[in-house]
């Protein structure tokens, strides 16, 4: 898939609070993370993720750069932004098919987990908001590291 763009789609939240280049450079590690990108996979044009989210060209070439900067992707004059690594071990995280004797036990509560959740009549924002407040809970301090 190394020529035509990767299956990746940015939803931008305009009341979340985080800033909309943030928001697309986090959504394209989550695809990282979860093997949506792979090396070699095109990223949506500017012009393609200006069409498709009516925000500025200039928010979504700040996202790039900063990928760039992390080492994410790169840019090929003319040809676009390519994806040059994953992040770590987590491109293993794809679908249930791909999940690994480590973590199939851990998608199979998680996965519990959000339907307990949906049946108790949270909303899937309100199940991001408290898993993330979670994860920040239980992350503590591992920013400074």
């Amino acid at each position: 898939m190394a020529a035509e763009s990767a299956a990746v789609e940015f939803r931008i939240d305009r009341r979340s609070g985080v800033a909309t280049y943030l928001q697309i450079v986090q959504q394209t590690k989550q695809a990282l993370r979860l093997g949506v990108l792979e090396p070699g996979d095109r990223l949506p044009t500017a012009r393609e993720v200006v069409e498709a989210t009516a925000i500025n060209p200039n928010t979504v070439l700040k996202a790039y750069r900063e990928l760039e900067r992390e080492g994410l992707v790169e840019a090929r004059r003319g040809l676009g932004t390519f994806v040059r690594r994953t992040l770590g071990t987590l491109g293993t995280l794809g679908g249930a098919a791909e999940a690994t004797a480590a973590d199939a036990p851990l998608r199979t509560e998680l996965a519990d987990w959000a339907r307990r959740a949906r049946a108790a009549g949270l909303e899937k924002d309100d199940v991001g908001a408290l898993f993330t407040a979670v994860l920040d809970s239980t992350y503590k301090g591992d920013e400074e590291r």
